[in-house]
């Protein structure tokens, strides 16, 4: 069978750059390949099963430095679809989103169904053939017919016009790519927690401290934002962030590293001496660690006490200048030893893949091979969490699909 675009992917990236090159080109054929049983089984999961969409960024100045990779070459494609375009197109299809106060977009209903059954309901719409269950074996470009064939599992052949890649974090994917002349970048884990062994942080699962500075003294990384104490070590959007700028040195140590945290969220350690040495003078005989302390939940208090060395028995008027010392330490300093990673939840995701020097950018079309577009993680791109790699995806397919829906009109 020929098609004028045949789509490898039917995630995120895929199923958008499907449905925008329909619309973009009414009457293309498109195809759309899926190895596995459902599409978008990312979008599904995302957010907890509400679909974190895109972030109220609207900026590209300053939405480009939520990428640790990819920042640079993603200033073009954002100011051509950011957010703001992403949030209109939903709307058209009758879907709204709604925004949180850290930023992230959810659909209205708070399910990502909403998000599937309205792709889901273009695509058939825009009559794409969607074949699930059916892997892409072989595929390469054809310079006699000038087409790009596609070898699928059970020995059939189809083919396009135009290929587009969409596979994500594919390693099946990005050998075919090596063997056509591209640089892969070695794909590496982004977007991690971190695990640490000690009993008295981990018997403190489900605590939260809502402003942190955490950082990593030995690669010089540093971020700040809430942390989650879990069974397993150290959480939350902090780490996420730290994970994601450290993501290959900390690979290349075995993630293995002592990670520093600031339980003040303040970077002047002389603010937190003088607020104890007030509370040693204005508590009085209150025990340290049953003071309340604004922004420190209890149990974290008195565990932070405990860690700094004071007795239970000790009041605030007690405190010598040692004890003071060294509870400003724990506050500030508080250094534990990583000793491994688990994934966030059920997201993974990779820094690494296809060279974002062998990409054209304006038209997420390699510079290697012609006709061949990308769309998604298969690319060099990641984003921290809340919603910036799913734009990622929604911007590189709007390109793409662009640039893929002008080709044909000079067929047509």
């Amino acid at each position: 069978m020929k098609f004028d675009v045949i789509i490898i992917g039917a995630g995120a990236g895929g199923c958008f750059a499907a449905i925008r090159i329909a619309e973009l080109f009414p009457g293309a054929t498109i195809c759309i390949l899926e190895s596995a049983r459902k599409p978008l089984s990312k979008v599904e999961i995302s957010g907890g099963g509400r679909c974190n969409v895109t972030h109220a960024c609207f900026d590209p100045e300053e939405l480009i430095n939520y990428y640790p990779r990819g920042s640079k070459e993603l200033l073009g494609p954002f100011y051509h679809f950011q957010p703001a375009d992403m949030i209109e197109w939903l709307k058209g299809k009758g879907v709204r989103v709604k925004q949180e106060d850290d930023g992230r977009m959810f659909p209205e209903s708070d399910s990502s169904m909403t998000i599937i059954n309205c792709f889901m309901a273009a695509i058939h719409r825009q009559g794409i053939q969607l074949r699930l269950s059916t892997r892409a074996t072989k595929w390469g470009f054809n310079p006699d017919t000038g087409t790009w064939d596609v070898e699928l599992f059970d020995g059939s052949r189809i083919d396009s016009r135009y290929l587009l890649i969409a596979t994500g974090s594919d390693q099946r994917t990005w050998e075919t790519l090596k063997a056509i002349g591209h640089n892969i970048i070695s794909p590496v884990p982004s977007l991690f927690t971190f695990n640490i062994r000690d009993k008295n942080l981990t018997a403190l699962p489900g605590i939260s401290k809502s402003n942190v500075i955490v950082s990593i003294p030995k690669f010089k990384l540093e971020s700040a934002g809430p942390l989650l104490i879990t069974h397993w070590g150290l959480s939350g959007p902090a780490i996420l962030k730290l994970s994601a700028w450290g993501a290959r040195v900390l690979y290349d140590c075995n993630y293995v590293f002592d990670v520093v945290v600031n339980w003040t969220g303040n970077d002047e350690v002389q603010d937190t001496l003088n607020w104890v040495k007030a509370m040693s003078r204005n508590q009085g005989k209150k025990q340290v660690n049953n003071v309340v302390v604004d922004n420190i939940p209890s149990r974290l208090w008195k565990y932070l006490c405990t860690r700094a060395g004071l007795e239970e028995s000790i009041t605030c008027a007690e405190m010598s200048n040692k004890h003071m010392d060294s509870l400003v330490a724990t506050l500030c300093k508080d250094t534990y030893r990583v000793t491994g990673k688990s994934t966030f939840k059920d997201e993974f995701v990779t820094a690494g893949g296809l060279d974002l020097k062998q990409i054209d950018m304006r038209r997420f079309e390699s510079k290697i091979v012609p006709g061949l577009f990308f769309a998604g993680e298969v690319l060099n791109i990641d984003a921290l969490t809340g919603g910036f790699n799913f734009q990622a995806a929604w911007t590189g397919a709007e390109i793409a699909a662009e640039a893929i829906a002008e080709k044909l009109k000079v067929f047509s």
